[in-house]
């Protein structure tokens, strides 16, 4: 296990998150920096996905965003829109040089990811964040179709439990109202690799062939045969095996 550093890194009207950065041994190393799914937290997977980035020569950072794991907020105000500000608020705290940072997504940590690389939400300029090198993103939530059958339970019953424990109401179906993955298609300039599991019944796998297809930066898409929304412990290592490649080659 990597050493590891905590921070408490505050975001907006008093509230704060929980980041943890695993060092690289070379300080000005590149930055693998993860944003984890939709009712999920920092840790499991994270964690070993960052040790392997030092590994690999990076500095890991993990993180909750607000309303998850640690860090403040209510889970129903965590809307793309804050979670957008979140990893902008990590980014400016940990202040990598431009060109150094893999921003690495899952589900809708990828969604968050796409549109914070392009400068969408708040604090972004709608051009791409200087620091963003590359995109990796797993099972990501595109396009807003995947959120279609909760926004319809949202809008005929004002609060739904995404999963126990985490409700949601209009302010998420609004906020992501505002979103389209058309803009990030048109504007992202920097290479992406996306895995998807061929089996995902959560999001399905014609949705990352729909983005791969529209973006016109390059991109790569790995279809993982037998695997769902979640990946299994081989698929899992083999995917970690191929992105590391894959931003080898990337130079």
């Amino acid at each position: 296990m990597t050493d590891t550093e905590r921070h408490t890194i505050p975001v907006t009207d008093g509230e704060s998150l929980v980041a943890v950065h695993h060092p690289a041994p070379d300080p000005g190393a590149d930055w693998f920096v993860c944003c984890h799914g939709f009712a999920s937290d920092r840790t499991g997977s994270y964690e070993s996905r960052c040790e392997r980035a030092v590994a690999e020569g990076y500095h890991g950072v993990r993180f909750d965003f607000r309303g998850c794991g640690e860090a403040d907020g209510a889970f129903a105000a965590a809307t793309l829109s804050a979670r957008i500000a979140d990893l902008r608020a990590v980014l400016d705290f940990f202040d990598p040089p431009a060109g150094s940072v893999v921003l690495f997504g899952s589900s809708f940590g990828g969604k968050t990811a796409f549109h914070a690389a392009v400068g969408d939400g708040p604090g972004g300029d709608g051009t791409r964040d200087p620091c963003v090198r590359a995109l990796v993103t797993r099972a990501p939530v595109t396009h807003g179709r995947a959120f279609d059958p909760l926004a319809e339970a949202v809008r005929a019953q004002g609060e739904v439990e995404y999963a126990p424990g985490f409700p949601v109401d209009e302010r998420l179906v609004d906020d992501l109202a505002g979103y389209d993955f058309g803009d990030v298609a048109d504007r992202l300039d920097v290479p992406v690799a996306v895995f998807h599991g061929r089996d995902d019944d959560s999001v399905p796998l014609s949705d990352s062939l729909d983005a791969v297809g529209a973006l016109a930066a390059d991109a790569s898409l790995w279809a993982v045969a037998d695997e769902g929304h979640r990946f299994s412990r081989p698929a899992e290592a083999r995917m970690r095996d191929a992105l590391f490649d894959w931003l080898g080659r990337l130079g």
